[in-house]
């Protein structure tokens, strides 16, 4: 069994021009507009205009063979906000996310989410778990809406540490209880660069049957165990509950001292070393770039492993590894 490896990048272009899907509104600009009525008029045509760059995005990752895209979750302004909790947002959307998720299903694309660094589940105050679970549920939404089933599309970070580690893991699982079905279908898990390393990751999805989302550079800069390949299988064990192939992240440090933080591109090297510790290890696997140059960092990569001549392309974002790399 060879592997076949699918490149995808992070909700934005370098090379669409005026392609933002993240253009947004502050509460403090919505209040200044007397007429709220308009205001939420001036919302929805902000949603409308992200919705339509990420149309935009879709048609140009079919052109260039990309097929995994993580959508912007600030496709919509203010919509999780107090103050707006009667706003249908959907209603003014719904055909722009029906042409979205059209592309999508067409062209055989995975998409999903990554909400931000706020949402967290493991919070012992309940204002913050219940703002958490406000904000699962407008991605579930928009997936719904997209006419994506939602099932293991949201990756999230374990959450705060809060001093003990192990208490704050069983925390997770405590307030997991009382998070709705739906929303916890959504859920994956990913290791990051601080608090919450692999094998706290990989304890807490075998615990609640959920998908472990492996991320290489976090794993350098946070590990309790360097090896990671010796528990590789487990990793693809979690993968048995979703119907989607294996995903990972992939970036590079963008110094030595800044080491957490992401360059502007992937070190070829560095996910070479990755690839050959997985090769035929699953039938296909899905690597999101997080780098800060987005998709021009997938095209770099693709040219950068031809011409180490480790590769055979399938397409322009896609390959397998060659035999004796």
């Amino acid at each position: 069994m060879r592997t076949l490896v699918r490149l995808g990048y992070v909700a934005m272009s370098v090379n669409v021009p005026n392609s933002s899907p993240s253009q947004t509104m502050t509460y403090t600009r919505f209040k200044q507009i007397d007429d709220r009525e308009a205001a939420i008029t001036k919302l929805e045509r902000i949603a409308e205009s992200n919705i339509h760059n990420c149309i935009r995005l879709l048609k140009h990752n079919a052109a260039n063979d990309i097929s995994f895209f993580r959508l912007s979750s600030r496709l919509v302004p203010l919509a999780t906000h107090e103050d707006l909790a009667g706003w249908r947002y959907l209603e003014s959307i719904s055909e722009p996310l029906l042409e979205l998720g059209g592309i999508a299903k067409k062209k055989g694309m995975r998409i999903d989410f990554h909400p931000d660094h706020f949402v967290v589940v493991n919070s012992p105050k309940k204002e913050v778990l219940l703002n958490a679970l406000k904000v699962l549920t407008y991605h579930y939404h928009l997936l719904k809406g997209i006419g994506i089933e939602p099932k293991h599309r949201a990756v999230l970070h374990v959450g705060g540490a809060y001093q003990n580690k192990a208490k704050a893991l069983e925390q997770f699982v405590l307030n997991w209880a009382i998070v709705p079905r739906s929303i916890q279908d959504m859920i994956m898990i990913e290791n990051d660069d601080k608090s919450f390393d692999m094998m706290d990751c990989l304890y807490l999805c075998n615990k609640l049957g959920l998908p472990f989302v492996f991320d290489y550079h976090h794993h350098l800069a946070n590990h309790s165990d360097p090896d990671w390949k010796s528990h590789w299988n487990r990793v693809v064990g979690t993968w048995e509950v979703s119907k989607l192939p294996i995903k990972m992240h992939i970036s590079s440090p963008k110094s030595d001292k800044q080491y957490r933080s992401h360059a502007d591109f992937v070190d070829p090297s560095m996910f070479l070393d990755f690839l050959k510790g997985i090769n035929s290890s699953v039938p296909q696997i899905d690597c999101m770039i997080e780098a800060k140059k987005k998709d021009q960092a997938l095209f770099q990569l693709m040219k950068d492993l031809k011409s180490l001549n480790a590769i055979e392309a399938v397409d322009g974002a896609s390959f397998y590894l060659k035999k004796g790399v």
